[in-house]
């Protein structure tokens, strides 16, 4: 992971099976440009082939997540036609991925195999806000400001926001929140279902929590988050097959012996990472 760690724009720390992802442009309250989105979806293809990471937490260096959209960069870049970063490429995708180059800046954090817990501060506006949404845990400081902004610039939310938010709360709240762009607190968030918890500490308790899940089977959490993941998309009969299928694979697994010998033996357990 060394090569991940140092791209530009994101810092990457791996230890205990934890990924410690960080936004890095702290300047300019880690709002997106062309070097952003790169880093972004390069990381999040990395640590999904990474069989070592059992989580990750991802956060903003400085005093915010993520501002959003840099528009003076993008503006930038219209203007050289010559560049390899232009807006025309944001929406490039390749055939196997459903997700588009911006998009994926969000939506590759969903995808990921392992649990991703978000630890938002300062402001999640815009792409931050679709980036956030992208985790499967969010903890929240109460103070933070969160918005669907994209409206107030005439746009709407293009990085998988759509996709992602009409899972965590009713259709008419996600269209109140995206007709309006307004703001709200981490507090209302947590009351609206955005957020999983608040923290005075986000980042610390993020880790916290990070290195919890990540000392279950690596093996029974990542089918977790499939089954999981997988039910809202399917009837309820390929939902039943899903968990048939994936608890069928780890009864009896060297990981599943782990953790019931470990439990009967009232120790630590010793799991290996996943093939």
């Amino acid at each position: 992971m060394t090569d991940v760690a140092a791209r530009p724009r994101l810092t990457v720390d791996i230890e205990a099976g934890v990924a410690d992802v960080r936004l890095d442009r702290a300047d300019k309250l880690n709002a997106l440009d062309g070097a952003m989105f790169d880093a972004l979806g390069t990381t999040a293809r990395a640590l999904a082939e990474d069989s070592s990471v059992r989580a990750v937490v991802l956060s903003g260096n400085g005093r915010a997540f993520c501002a959003g959209l840099d528009f003076g960069s993008f503006r930038a870049m219209q203007e050289d036609s010559g560049s390899r970063s232009s807006s025309r490429e944001l929406v490039q995708r390749t055939d196997d991925n459903p997700a588009n180059r911006a998009q994926f800046a969000a939506w590759g954090w969903h995808a990921l195999p392992v649990p991703v817990i978000a630890a938002v501060h300062g402001v999640a506006y815009g792409g931050g806000f679709q980036i956030a949404l992208g985790a499967d845990l969010r903890v929240v400081h109460p103070e933070a400001r969160l918005s669907v902004r994209e409206i107030v610039w005439g746009l709407i939310p293009d990085m998988a926001g759509p996709q992602l938010l009409q899972h965590l709360v009713r259709s008419d709240i996600a269209k109140e929140l995206t007709f309006t762009g307004r703001v709200i607190s981490g507090v209302e968030a947590a009351e609206l279902g955005l957020a999983t918890k608040l923290s005075e500490q986000p980042l610390d308790d993020a880790l916290a929590l990070a290195r919890e899940i990540a000392g279950n089977s690596p093996h029974a959490i990542r089918a977790a988050k499939q089954v999981l993941d997988t039910a809202p998309k399917v009837s309820v009969r390929e939902g039943l097959e899903t968990e048939e299928r994936l608890q069928v694979s780890l009864i009896g697994s060297p990981n599943q012996v782990e953790a019931v010998t470990a439990n009967m033996q009232k120790r630590a357990p010793d799991f290996a990472d996943v093939d």
